[in-house]
């Protein structure tokens, strides 16, 4: 029986400390937490490059050509792939880089061989979030799910820390998460291409251990299906 193929979409800020913007520790942690589910899956992993710059950076400056920044970020995704690859180098796990100018044929040829593919430089278009990167690789390969790892445990109804009785919940339809206006978790634009293609997407808390029950729905998070 052929293993299920997933996409993992992580945060930047995974990889920060608060001394260093890639930090060597906290790279080793996230590779360690991937390494514990690779032999259940074929995991392509989708990462945000935050940690280094962040598009927000932009806003109220007067930018000529706001795109050239968005070029920063998707090589700030690059940067953290390089680090995540070497730290996997040295758990000798096999592992591909795959860029978004990459043939999509070879990226499923690397699945087959039971590498772990890391796909940086987003879509390779600017004005595109890292989820979206997510959702389209997600489709190119067939992937069955798109699991987010974040700082909070799931899809609210209202912003919970602004709203101390917000909503969670365990289950919502793209539809209805469509409806919700105070939550960026993960971004509208790619919950509608998710919708169409029918691809799940499960939101959940970043932690040590957490990943193994989360590829399964069980870590406390949210569905959006």
């Amino acid at each position: 029986m052929s293993k299920k193929r997933i996409i993992l979409k992580l945060s930047g800020e995974f990889f920060k400390s608060a001394d260093n913007c890639v930090d060597i520790d906290k790279t080793f942690e996230l590779a360690k937490e991937i390494a514990k589910i690779r032999k259940q899956y074929q995991l392509g992993l989708v990462f945000g490059g935050g940690n280094i710059f962040r598009g927000r950076q932009m806003t109220g400056k007067n930018i000529k050509n706001p795109a050239d920044w968005h070029y920063v970020g998707m090589a700030s995704t690059f940067v953290n792939a390089l680090a995540l690859q070497a730290v996997f180098g040295q758990l000798n796990i096999p592992v591909r880089i795959v860029s978004a100018f990459d043939a999509l044929a070879k990226n499923n040829n690397y699945f087959s061989q039971g590498e772990i593919v890391i796909f940086a430089f987003g879509t390779g278009k600017p004005f595109v979030t890292t989820d979206t990167t997510a959702v389209v690789r997600a489709i190119e390969t067939k992937a069955a799910l798109v699991f987010k790892a974040t700082k909070a445990d799931g899809v609210y109804d209202d912003d919970p820390e602004k709203n101390l009785r917000a909503k969670k919940f365990d289950h919502i339809s793209y539809a209805d998460y469509l409806k919700i206006k105070n939550t960026a978790i993960f971004d509208k634009t790619a919950v509608v291409l998710a919708a169409k293609k029918k691809i799940p997407i499960y939101i959940f808390k970043w932690g040590r251990g957490i990943l193994a029950k989360a590829v399964k729905l069980k870590a406390g998070g949210t569905l959006i299906q």
